[in-house]
């Protein structure tokens, strides 16, 4: 085999590998019978068939010595004797089995991070991967039922989607079909009948199209290749299934592709095939002008044929073709000079963000779900006003947009016009519309609303670092609350060391150092679930507290101190507190206090006190619980202090009308107030919602705002937003 490939290859050290291998797996059966070292060889044939380097085959063939070996092998072992690439490759393809978890998913997700980790360092880790997964899946008969439907589970959610995603198409559609003849033979079973019935019917029918385009080709003196295909068994399946479409409306059942030599020859064929074939309107597409995330390049367009028999052409390159065939494998040639080492890094910079992305999650269920978004769903196409091309998954929306442009667009969004329309910034972009970011600098940063909005990895990254880096006092108050709330969940009533000891524990287990602050603050920008947190206490509760069959005592309030009042520069006044004066104030963005409104303060151990509204929802949530008014103490408003401007926001209510937002910003343009952002929250039917964001002086101007507000025709109601309501 590797003389086919007319590579040059270090035979002696493949052979020094294979040796190696053999001899450590010595002893060891696969569940067929085989002996165990047949199943490396078979990954690296299949590793050769795809023109690898002699490095990557020698890992693919001690892939599983380290993992299946004990202690006969370590990966410094497999260093000293094959040298830093080997090694890294096959650390890469080790699983994390020697460290302990507290579950299956944990352990396939930190797996998987482990993958991707490596593969941002060397893309060769998720080749071998899936040249392993493939042989496994051609062998899975040998397997259990169970272990059969888990592993094709797995192949189909997370690795058919990654050949697909680095444009491995061959490779791809084989795990797609042998992953369905496991999850549901009965329906692969019906769609592959049906397919033999139609073809059958249908036998000459692609000979005779081939045969026609063929003479046409000829006529016109370009050299090309021409080859017929019937669709696949799984693609099939997927369109009658997942987009519950009869077998009668599948239109690319047949498919013809042409290859030519040149990217001018692909667009003169398309003029033939258009001239020979009436083509279906909306069924044309040119990914060879707009190339698709995995670099796939292609013309594609669905002609009707002489018997009325829809059918789809391929047009491309044999260069493009061979990128069809083998994606980002087919670029792996850096160490031979034939592509710079920079071109191939470039086409892998998603890797790089989705590491970064998912770094910042620790729940396991959030990462496979942001997998699923980032590299496993189709692709949309949109453009910016200077025509640059932006390449999201179906169904981001303009926030999406803005994040994938720069963080800093994001933050500072307040609005976004689709093809110079005002649109909501939930609005999902569809395939070839501009999108404009509208951006002021006035805004205060994203809202926390917009991590239910968002779709991508990227842009829920961005907006938790936003809050992660800007917000502490809210997040720690945020945090807190949610953390309390699971306390009186489970009725617990602890002292305060009980609960230090349980929060101290939990943060441990979750790889967060510092103090209980750090726990609460990553709840409250995102970064922990509040899902998995609740088991993880409860978990630590039964562990520390009940199992030692320790007193449970209700918690003691804190002594009141003398109250003592300090005017602070921020225009607060702060009782109760020695240098009060001198304490770093913050204005919390979760109800954006404005002078006139009664306050309370939080006190946020080593950045300061947030002051809040004392009817913010966050509030309200930490001071139900018995002992949970430690951290608050009085504040007043400072009357001889008057600071620049507050935020501010308000809900206009009111019948459906397109004229809303034109009336809304006439009136705050009249009254000259600032406005820094827009946001339109799903509304009932015949109702229309929008939240503005403005700058007040105090109170008395908010009402005025909402009173001119309510006068707009239409409108019913104007209400002030905060957090959690």
């Amino acid at each position: 085999m590797l003389e086919k490939t007319g590579k040059k290859y270090n035979i002696d050290k493949i052979k020094k590998a294979y040796l190696v291998a053999a001899d450590l797996h010595k002893g060891q059966y696969r569940n067929s019978g085989e002996e165990y070292i047949s199943h490396p060889i078979a990954v690296a044939e299949i590793v050769a068939s795809l023109e690898l380097d002699t490095d990557s085959i020698c890992a693919a063939l001690l892939h599983d010595t380290v993992e299946d070996c004990g202690s006969k092998v370590s990966v410094g072992v497999i260093k000293k004797e094959f040298g830093d690439d080997v090694a890294a490759l096959v650390d890469g393809l080790t699983k994390l089995v020697s460290i302990p978890f507290e579950d299956k998913q944990e352990q396939q997700v930190e797996n998987l991070r482990k993958m991707f980790l490596a593969m941002s360092k060397d893309i060769r880790v998720i080749f071998i991967k899936l040249c392993d997964r493939l042989h496994n899946m051609r062998t899975l008969d040998a397997k259990p039922e169970y272990k059969r439907r888990q592993t094709a589970l797995e192949t189909m959610h997370v690795y058919a989607p990654l050949a697909h995603r680095l444009g491995m198409q061959r490779i791809r559609a084989e795990l797609e079909m042998l992953s369905l003849s496991y999850l549901d033979p009965i329906g692969f079973n019906e769609v592959k009948s049906d397919i033999e019935k139609r073809y059958g019917k249908n036998r000459d029918f692609l000979e005779k199209a081939k045969a026609s385009i063929d003479m046409k080709l000829r006529e016109s003196g370009i050299h090309f290749s021409l080859e017929g295909r019937v669709k696949s068994v799984y693609s099939i399946y997927r369109k009658m299934y997942a987009q519950n479409k009869s077998f009668d409306e599948i239109y690319d059942f047949y498919a013809l592709r042409v290859i030519v030599d040149t990217e001018p020859e692909c667009y003169s064929v398309l003029g033939v095939i258009h001239d020979m074939f009436k083509f279906m309107p909306g069924r044309f597409k040119d990914y060879i002008s707009t190339p698709k995330a995995n670099n796939y390049r292609s013309l594609h367009t669905t002609v009707i044929g002489r018997d009325g028999i829809p059918f789809e052409v391929q047009i491309r390159t044999w260069e493009m073709q061979q990128i069809a065939e083998y994606g980002l494998a087919a670029h792996w040639k850096y160490k031979s000079g034939e592509v710079s080492r920079e071109e191939v890094d470039r086409k892998l910079e998603w890797i790089s963000k989705l590491v970064e992305n998912e770094n910042e999650t620790r729940d396991p269920d959030e990462f496979i779900n942001a997998l699923k978004v980032d590299i496993f769903q189709d692709e949309t196409f949109v453009f910016t006003p200077k025509s640059d091309v932006i390449t999201l998954p179906t169904g981001a929306t303009v926030i999406d947009f803005a994040y994938a442009i720069h963080s800093e667009i994001g933050n500072h969004m307040v609005g976004a016009k689709i093809n110079g329309n005002i649109v909501p910034i939930d609005r999902v972009v569809q395939n070839g519309e501009i999108v404009e970011v509208l951006t002021s600098q006035a805004s205060k940063g994203p809202s926390r609303d917009w991590l239910k909005i968002v779709k991508t990895g990227e842009a829920r990254t961005k907006i938790r670092q936003w809050f992660k880096k800007e917000a502490r006092a809210d997040n720690i108050l945020i945090g807190k609350g949610e953390i309390d709330k699971i306390f009186r969940r489970f009725q617990y009533q602890l002292t305060d060391s009980q609960r230090q000891g349980i929060l101290s524990s939990v943060a441990s287990r979750m790889n967060i150092s510092g103090t209980a602050d750090d726990l609460y603050n990553a709840v409250g920008y995102g970064g922990v679930s509040v899902t998995r947190l609740q088991s993880k206490i409860k978990d630590e509760y039964d562990k520390l507290i009940k199992s030692s069959d320790a007193a449970v005592l209700p918690v003691s309030q804190t002594p009141v101190a003398v109250p003592k009042q300090e005017r602070s520069r921020s225009g607060v006044i702060i009782t109760g507190i020695e240098g009060g004066g001198s304490i770093e104030v913050k204005f919390a963005r979760c109800c954006n206090p404005i002078p006139g409104d009664p306050i309370i303060g939080f006190i946020t151990k080593g950045y300061g006190i947030s002051i809040h509204n004392i009817n913010c929802p966050n509030v309200k949530q930490n001071r139900i619980q018995a002992g949970g008014t430690e951290r608050f103490v009085p504040v007043s408003w400072d009357n001889s202090v008057k600071p620049d401007s507050f935020s501010l926001t308000v809900q206009v209510v009111s019948k459906e009308s397109t004229a809303l937002l034109a009336n809304i910003t006439a009136v705050l343009a009249d009254m000259k107030v600032p406005v820094s952002g827009i946001y339109m929250p799903k509304s009932d039917q015949g109702q229309m919602k929008l939240n503005v964001t403005v700058a007040v002086k105090d109170l008395a101007a908010a009402k005025a705002i909402a009173a001119k507000l309510k006068a707009i025709s239409g409108v019913s109601d104007v209400s002030r937003v905060m957090a959690g309501e």
